[in-house]
């Protein structure tokens, strides 16, 4: 995972777009649940349509961002929901396996991730599903290496997302029947730089991390004019498109 400072505030500020495909996810996964493990939990805005989802479930939500964590026990006042600090990668259950693992945008931050699935999907037992950003082709992140690159970044955390025909290989084995799927949401964003606002949240923290002072003030400039020409604010709001990518694990 990144070891850079999450923002939960900043990630938040677009809580209802982020959340959109989440509630796509769980709307595929099929049965009931008493326990739910979700791992990347971030700051526990994925607990409203996780409890909405299962009524009665208990709800453990693995972030290795203390910031996160603690924004969640925060924000929060589920009493069935609990939270750790902790490699939401490396979670397996101690004891009973949960009935359900979801994670919600969080293994793009984790380098060779598909090796993982496996035995997270394992750890499951009913259900495991994720889904993950699957626009790192997209004008907004191909500005970000252009620019960075003029300002001497090159090797700051990329994202790594493989094709779904890769995710459906790797989980679909004896025992379980997977369904893979993507698609790509329209976002209409509110206000100026809503581009910038977005992506400063999520993609783009590893490069202003390297960055501070003015030269920081003067990429982030370049940055949104570039993003703007890409991504003309209109006068109902500034229109991303999105594409996801979606895997539900089910045992059989």
């Amino acid at each position: 995972m990144t070891s850079h400072r999450w923002d939960p505030s900043q990630y938040l500020r677009y809580g209802d777009e982020r959340t959109r495909p989440f509630l796509d996810l769980l709307a595929r996964i099929p049965g009931d649940a008493r326990t739910v493990v979700d791992l990347g939990c971030g700051p526990g805005n994925d607990v409203a349509p996780l409890r909405a989802r299962w009524p009665e479930a208990a709800i453990h939500g693995v972030d290795s961002s203390a910031e996160m964590i603690e924004r969640a026990r925060t924000d929060v006042a589920d009493p069935r929901a609990t939270f750790e600090v902790g490699d939401a990668t490396a979670w397996r259950p101690d004891g009973e396996r949960p009935d359900v693992i979801v994670s919600n945008a969080m293994y793009q931050w984790v380098d060779r991730h598909i090796d993982l699935l496996p035995a997270t999907a394992d750890g499951a037992g009913r259900a495991f599903a994720f889904q993950v950003p699957g626009n790192q082709d997209a004008p907004s992140h191909a500005l970000l290496a252009k620019t960075a690159k003029e300002f001497g970044v090159t090797d700051f955390r990329r994202v790594d997302v493989r094709d779904p025909a890769e995710y459906l290989a790797v989980l679909q084995r004896p025992g379980w029947t997977v369904d893979v799927w993507e698609t790509t949401y329209l976002h209409v964003l509110p206000g100026p730089d809503a581009v910038f606002e977005w992506i400063s949240g999520t993609g783009a923290r590893p490069v202003l991390a390297r960055l501070d002072g003015a030269e920081r003030d003067d990429f982030v400039a370049r940055y949104k004019t570039e993003l703007n020409i890409a991504y003309p604010p209109r006068e109902f709001g500034t229109v991303l498109p999105f594409r996801r990518i979606f895997a539900v694990a089910v045992r059989e």
